[in-house]
């Protein structure tokens, strides 16, 4: 859901550089960290929030994944090219960097990502790739990502951090961004 940050300075007129996060995390079990109050993901996008200022987005999925990671899993491959979200953005035009912030799902970010980016306009966006993952790394979410953001500078540099050293990645994510 939007933050209150995001609702403040669109409701002053703020015109300054800003950045926004757009992610998607899960809680419940993970893989190889077990059960967690707080998605991974969502851990290391509050660090890239603390270190740059950014709004948050959370993607959210409109029916919950199950709290179990091996049908959350079979969930996820269902729901590639149809995954309903709670709500999504409509304009960016605000922001002049997007942070597209996901665990690695079936090679890519989670399938309500992809809904969320579809019909925004990325032109002259500059576009962060973060995943959260076990050993799979960006995967493809750089190129998934490119084919999603038209018109973006999707940065081929993306930061792969793992799941379970999320909580104590704030110095890596510093030194990426």
């Amino acid at each position: 859901m939007m933050n209150y940050r995001l609702r403040e300075r669109r409701s002053e007129g703020v015109d300054m550089a800003m950045n926004l996060i757009i992610y998607f995390s899960r809680a419940d079990e993970n893989y190889a960290v077990g059960y967690i109050d707080k998605g991974n993901t969502e851990i290391v996008a509050e660090f890239v929030q603390e270190l740059t200022g950014a709004d948050m987005f959370k993607v959210e999925p409109l029916v919950p994944y199950a709290a179990d990671y091996n049908t959350c899993i079979k969930e996820a491959k269902e729901r590639i090219g149809n995954a309903p979200v709670k709500e999504k953005l409509t304009d960016i035009s605000a922001y002049d960097t997007i942070f597209i912030m996901s665990p690695i799902y079936w090679g890519t970010y989670a399938p309500e990502m992809e809904t969320a980016l579809q019909g925004l306009d990325f032109s002259g966006k500059i576009v962060r790739v973060i995943s959260t993952h076990e050993g799979s790394g960006l995967a493809n979410m750089v190129s998934d990502v490119k084919k999603m953001c038209v018109g973006a500078d999707v940065q081929k540099n993306g930061l792969a951090i793992r799941g379970s050293q999320a909580r104590n990645s704030r110095k890596k994510v510093a030194g990426w961004l």
